[in-house]
């Protein structure tokens, strides 16, 4: 990428702040009169992927503790007013961050484990780069605590020995990379308002959990807690560790009736021992597991309500408009996700139904996998919210823009067809997601419009009315930039592909 513009990159050793103040840092300055293009990130390898592919030449040398500066503007007084901003902001995060107390006050907690002894605490929520979360875990554990452990990039080998000191310390720990979770009618990580009831559920997957709770909610059943276990325990090495201590807490819970296992694909050796597990403790337990040969979690819910003699409801859809007669229409699927599980469900209901296969950044088949930049011809999958993804950024529900940049590139490709995303609502995730995502769909079927061709949009969108974003205000606002939108995401792929050979009603 080129451009005549005014640009300027700074590299500042050492500077760190976290992913989620630095994306509000270059939201701020990016509203600079003159900035056209504002990023102030850490120079993780990631970032400094992103930002070569934005045109900026990062200096050599940059380390992942280091803070990258990038603008470019219409005119050198511009930048001068964005690097202007950039330190009005940066200043703001350092007053922000400073503790400040009397002679004579206590100082603030340094540490997990002496922020819980100085307080009535059980449960830990742990979100730190992934070289730090460990030791921070292990010093929760030692206090008493379950922890949730919100981070990424944990190795396996310590997160089985992170869970094996949690269960000799008679806690849980749910995770690393647990985005999920309802404890007590408490919301953590990214979390939708949801009816109160009697159905556990256990998750060993973010996304998916909250697609679960969500369509329980359409059927007027509520939840009484979501343990998530992080997306690796039911694989073979970690052997569903927690997923155990999970069943055993929900089985002693009065309030606890029945309980969904929520996973993505799983090992079948493990899920087995699971299931004997449950067994041996009484459960009625329904199974939300996907994979090959198995119902997806739309179906799943459904088997689930009716063993619970509830009513599977209409799930909310809203079908567009069709494009124009006349246009052209590309060949290939696009799935381009902020849920990792959702996008897992999206391409195992697709691949059934496509005769050509379909390529993604999380593709179980290796001969399928491409990286999440690579750009194909073909059908392709791809999970913002993998790690590889989020190293030194802040995860796409929170700050979707690497999304954004890549449907303004797919729609502008001659070989995409249709566009299938999801947007996930509820605590922790975009305050007010619609609008940039409206637009971006608007813009997306501009483009293909202009160059003669079809490009229908469809969106899983996973939330309830009582949301801070609301359900129906944001269907609303999506329809209106001419997408279909679906509760049920297993229903917005099949649609999709629909859409993609042109059959859909």
């Amino acid at each position: 990428m080129t451009t005549d513009q005014p640009t300027v990159v700074e590299l500042r050793r050492g500077a760190y702040h976290d992913s989620v103040s630095l994306m509000q840092v270059s939201r701020a300055v990016a509203g600079t009169e003159g900035i056209t293009s504002a990023q102030v990130a850490m120079a993780t390898e990631l970032n400094v992927e992103v930002l070569t592919g934005m045109g900026f030449a990062v200096p050599d040398g940059a380390a992942a503790n280091d803070l990258v500066v990038a603008l470019r503007g219409d005119s050198d007084e511009a930048i001068q007013a964005g690097l202007a901003a950039v330190e009005v902001e940066l200043a703001a995060l350092r007053a922000g961050s400073r503790g400040g107390g009397g002679m004579g006050e206590a100082p603030p907690p340094r540490t997990v484990g002496s922020a819980a002894r100085a307080a009535d605490a059980t449960l830990a929520l742990i979100s730190v780069p992934g070289q730090h979360a460990v030791t921070e875990t292990y010093d929760a554990i030692a206090a008493g605590l379950s922890v949730m452990l919100f981070s990424d990039n944990v190795s396996v080998e310590d997160e089985i020995r992170l869970k094996d000191a949690a269960r000799g310390a008679d806690v849980i720990v749910m995770g690393p990379d647990c985005g999920t979770a309802l404890v007590r009618g408490v919301a953590l990580g990214f979390a939708n308002v949801v009816r109160e009831g009697s159905v556990g559920l256990v998750a060993a997957s973010g996304t998916g959990a909250q697609q679960v709770m969500c369509l329980l909610d359409a059927a007027g059943v509520g939840v009484s807690h979501c343990i998530g276990v992080g997306g690796r325990d039911l694989k073979s090495a970690v052997g569903g560790r927690s997923t155990r201590q999970a069943l055993a807490a929900l089985a002693d819970d009065p309030q606890t009736t029945s309980v969904i296992v929520v996973s993505k694909p799983p090992d079948d050796t493990v899920l087995a021992e699971i299931r004997s597990y449950a067994d041996d403790l009484g459960l009625d337990v329904h199974w939300a597991i996907l994979g090959e040969g198995r119902p997806d979690l739309t179906a799943a819910v459904e088997s689930a309500l009716g063993s619970l003699g509830a009513s599977v409801p209409t799930w909310p859809v809203h079908v567009a408009e069709p494009d124009p007669e006349g246009l052209t229409r590309g060949a290939g699927l696009r799935g381009l996700f902020c849920g990792g599980t959702l996008a897992d469900e999206a391409m195992i209901v697709a691949a059934e139904l496509l005769s050509e296969p379909i390529r993604s950044n999380i593709a179980h088949d290796a001969a399928l996998h491409v990286g999440g930049h690579e750009r194909v011809a073909g059908h392709l999958v791809v999970d913002f919210g993998d790690d590889e993804m989020t190293q030194g950024r802040a995860h796409p529900m929170i700050d979707p823009s690497l999304r954004m940049e890549r449907i303004a590139a797919e729609a502008a490709d001659a070989s995409c067809g249709v566009l299938l995303l999801d947007l996930v609502l509820g605590h922790g995730a975009h305050p007010v997601p619609a609008l940039e995502l409206a637009d971006a769909i608007r813009d997306a079927r501009v483009t293909a419009h202009e160059s003669g061709r079809a490009l229908p949009v469809v969106v899983s969108l996973t939330g309830t009315d009582d949301d801070p974003q609301g359900y129906a205000r944001t269907a609303e606002v999506l329809a209106g930039a001419g997408a279909s939108i679906f509760l049920s995401n297993a229903a917005a792929a099949r649609h999709a592909v629909a859409q993609l050979e042109g059959n859909a009603s």
